[in-house]
């Protein structure tokens, strides 16, 4: 069970907006995370710290449905954050300690994997608040 605030969408889109108003240069900003990706070796996890979920009740397993009303895809750098929808409600929200860009995290696990996949919350237009 964690203790981190379940954030809808005004809540993700509020910090969507802080994270898109970060022109500080930083480590965690390197790597081009505007789509679904393996977190990159070099990402500096460690400065990452939970600030908010999406995961509504953690004794709920969330569906396996994404959202993609205008045909784009899962791997999209312009595809919906949907909340609802997967993966977004399998995630927690990160900010950077250093700089405050705040990131989208879930795990993937496969049948002989687990793949930790992160997208950069920074385009406060993508977030909606779909059914």
């Amino acid at each position: 069970m964690t203790d981190l605030p379940v954030l809808d969408s005004d809540g993700l889109r509020a910090l969507a907006q802080r994270s898109a108003a970060v022109t500080a240069a930083c480590a965690c900003a390197e790597a081009d995370l505007s789509c679904w990706t393996s977190t990159p070796l070099s990402f500096p996890e460690s400065q990452l710290k939970d600030v908010g979920t999406l995961l509504a009740d953690p004794y709920d397993e969330p569906g396996f449905a994404e959202y993609h009303p205008h045909g784009t895809r899962y791997e999209s750098g312009d595809a919906p954050i949907a909340p609802r929808y997967f993966p977004y409600n399998r995630c927690n929200v990160s900010a950077c300690a250093i700089c405050g860009r705040c990131y989208l995290r879930y795990t993937e696990a496969g049948g002989y994997f687990v793949d930790r996949r992160i997208r950069a919350l920074n385009r406060p237009g993508l977030v909606v608040d779909a059914d």
